[in-house]
């Protein structure tokens, strides 16, 4: 394209644009809808980062660390190579870092709290058969339990010993767990509490069983769904890091700064996008769903 066109090339596209704000404008939901989406929203990344084990990171601090990310490895790049687009595209990548980072770590926590729930429960089972009370029991595995779970254990002694009420310290203790098992471990306490009965070790009995034989299920399953995984993520990062050494020679740094080359890239970097999230998706197992949150 000649540099006379480029004007009347940005025109268009800046024509384009305000013409989908405009149909966007048209269609978007009233005020009251758009308030509820966004609380919506912001309770699924606060639950995300329960989940991942950092009950006192705020979503902000989060967001700040995606623009840095983004920001620092921009400039980077234009300094090196002087590619402008290529800057652009790689920056969008360095913002998704923090997210796979802490999506990395919910993964992670999760499997170790798979292996430590069966210990956990009976833990519990033994207190109970011992005839402590069950706020005695759940408070003795802070200092017995497994290493991961005993500061939520250790916050609800405190708590119980402060004189919060059994259902609002269990409540507290299940936020702090943050995990699909956790949760319906505190909902069967909690309902053995309010109504009743004798059945409580023959409960956890139960319960220990299943926990072993759902993890021992699950990683043979994840083992084997790994290398969708891992293909998925070597086949969006090659293409790119070919881009980010070419950008490094002078005349591909040039065609890329033209209208064909930030089309390229641009179109290259949505396929990369969609295409990573739908493998991801495909190989992904069954996530657990967590109970009365």
């Amino acid at each position: 394209m000649t540099a006379p066109h480029v004007p009347q090339a940005v025109a268009l596209g800046l024509l384009f644009g305000l013409g989908l704000l405009f149909l966007l404008s048209s269609t978007t939901p009233r005020r009251n809808s758009a308030e509820a989406s966004t609380k919506s929203r912001t309770d699924r990344i606060r639950r995300f980062l329960d989940e991942a084990g950092h009950h006192r990171l705020s979503i902000s601090a989060v967001c700040m660390s995606s623009v840095g990310c983004a920001g620092l490895t921009f400039i980077l790049i234009v300094l090196i190579t002087g590619a402008l687009p290529v800057g652009v595209c790689m920056g969008v990548f360095a913002a998704l870092v923090p997210w796979g980072i802490l999506r990395w770590q919910l993964s992670r926590r999760r499997k170790q709290l798979a292996e430590v729930w069966p210990d956990v429960v009976d833990h519990l089972r033994s207190a109970v058969r011992s005839g402590l009370a069950l706020p005695e029991g759940l408070t003795e595995l802070g200092t017995t339990g497994p290493e991961p779970l005993r500061e939520p254990f250790t916050e609800f002694g405190a708590d119980w010993r402060a004189g919060v009420p059994m259902g609002q310290a269990l409540e507290r203790l299940k936020v702090r767990l943050a995990d699909p098992v956790g949760d319906r471990i505190v909902l069967a306490l909690r309902t053995t509490r309010e109504l009743g009965g004798t059945d409580l070790g023959r409960l956890l009995d139960t319960l220990a069983d299943v926990l072993r034989e759902n993890a021992r299920t699950r990683s043979e399953l994840e083992a084997r769904q790994s290398w969708t995984v891992n293909g998925a993520k070597l086949a969006v990062a090659a293409p790119w890091i070919v881009v980010l050494l070419l950008s490094a020679r002078p005349e591909a740094a040039e065609a890329y700064h033209s209208v064909t080359g930030m089309a390229v890239l641009s179109s290259g970097l949505i396929v990369s996008l969609v295409c990573y999230h739908l493998m991801l998706r495909i190989g992904a197992l069954p996530a657990e769903e967590r109970v009365l949150i």
